[in-house]
């Protein structure tokens, strides 16, 4: 018998919607029972231009799991191709279509020469979940509506960049911003197709591309080395969100020796944003070894990309103890080894036990055995601040579900995502001391 998953925080596949979502002028199709859009495609902000309250969807029923559901999908798309101004339209497809077998793939084929193209992607709930589900939507858009190699010529200095999964990141818009203007530093043409000013322009130049840059420990890397395969354009994956001085400089530097930059000119760059960071750090030194507001000991609970970029800037650049970091993203067995490794490679020798878990109640319990030396410092959800407060810890709601927080276009990436990092961590501790 399955067991129950308490405090999930990632949704089914078809949550891949949002992806599709953060593309200006893109609109999901749902080949999927009532309800859907609104149950995991709300609440986090839209496109700008659809909500989940208008996306097509075929309503599957109990007459489509009987006589089949294609032709349903098939008006469908046809009435939305009518109606809706969108550019590009994305079939989705949800847990009963998948069952009943009907073949999306076929029923797409049928507008092939609509004016506006149309692709799919199977999204089933019992085949994976939104993380996965973004890089299948990423990858359908890239084969089925990215003309062939050779179409279109390339563009020097053009880089396409992939991080993040729109709106399951609360943060993915600001950060995309930052590495536009990082990569921009070092002399390159940044390349994001998510959010306002991107859409479909940025979409149709990514053939052109000089090279691929995919930031994130899994989600996405698959998609991204697909494209790099069908452009033949050199494809670098940088596991780690870089965050603060330390790793942004670490990132600028892999970006610099993976495109041939002169060593020195990087140096220059980094060596600049370094000066405003530590100005700032060392403003504030006293009140950062002031031990009365935060003890040295912290646990991070959250996706793969934060865990791991929380805990690479509290140790190398805070000079902090991790405890046991707790990734809750489902992470695909052949990924977890990769991550479990950039766990160790921490400053000072220090090295940070990793356990890959999705149940909330399993995860509080391990951190109840654990020692902190006074208030321990959790970064997690929404899902943990009752636990974090039965436990008098300092505690940052940073992950994913996110509820009783707003972010529109705040930041964590960079020198300056450091900083904001910072200004949450130590304000949380800083409210202790008026209590």
């Amino acid at each position: 018998m399955a067991n129950s998953l308490d405090q999930q925080r990632y949704k089914c596949a078809m949550g891949a919607m949002q992806t599709v979502q953060a593309i200006e002028g893109a609109i999901p199709i749902l080949h999927s029972g009532p309800g859907c859009a609104q149950k995991i495609g709300g609440g986090s902000g839209s496109s700008g231009k659809f909500s989940p309250n208008i996306f097509p969807c075929t309503s599957v029923s109990e007459k489509e799991v009987v006589f089949g559901g294609a032709e349903k999908l098939a008006t469908t798309i046809d009435n939305a191709l009518k109606i809706i101004d969108a550019e590009l339209f994305v079939v989705l497809t949800g847990c009963t279509s998948e069952l009943i077998g009907d073949d999306v793939e076929e029923v797409v084929k049928r507008f092939k020469g609509a004016e506006k193209p149309v692709v799919y992607v199977n999204t089933p709930g019992f085949k994976g979940n939104n993380f996965e589900g973004h890089g299948w939507v990423l990858q359908a858009i890239f084969d089925q509506y990215l003309p062939p190699a050779g179409v279109v010529p390339k563009q020097k200095g053009l880089v396409n960049i992939f991080s993040g999964i729109p709106q399951q990141d609360p943060f993915w818009y600001g950060n995309l911003r930052e590495l536009e203007k990082l990569i921009a530093s070092l002399g390159f043409e940044p390349n994001t197709i998510f959010g306002y000013g991107r859409g479909l322009e940025s979409l149709n130049k990514i053939p052109a591309a000089e090279f691929n840059i995919v930031v994130s420990p899994w989600a996405g890397v698959d998609a991204t080395k697909f494209l790099g395969t069908k452009y033949d354009t050199p494809v670098l994956h940088y596991p780690v969100l870089p965050i603060g001085a330390f790793e942004t400089t670490k990132f600028l530097q892999a970006v610099g020796e993976f495109t041939g930059l002169d060593p020195e000119f990087v140096t220059s760059v980094t060596d600049e944003y370094e000066r405003e960071f530590y100005y700032f750090i060392e403003r504030y030194s006293d009140l950062f070894l002031e031990m009365r507001i935060l003890s040295k000991r912290f646990t991070v609970i959250a996706d793969a990309q934060y865990a791991l970029a929380f805990t690479k800037f509290l140790v190398n650049d805070m000079g902090m103890f991790p405890n046991t970091q707790f990734i809750t993203d489902r992470t695909p067995v052949q990924f977890q080894p990769l991550i479990a490794e950039e766990f160790k490679k921490l400053n000072y020798d220090i090295e940070a036990d990793v356990q890959f878990l999705t149940d909330g109640y399993d995860i509080h319990q391990i951190i109840r055995g654990e020692e902190f030396g006074g208030f321990p410092l959790i970064i997690g959800s929404s899902w943990d601040k009752k636990f974090a407060a039965e436990l008098s810890a300092n505690f940052v709601n940073l992950a994913n579900p996110l509820i009783e927080r707003l972010v529109v276009n705040s930041s964590l990436v960079g020198y300056s995502g450091g900083l904001q990092l910072i200004e949450h961590i130590y304000s949380a501790g800083l409210a202790r001391l008026v209590l």
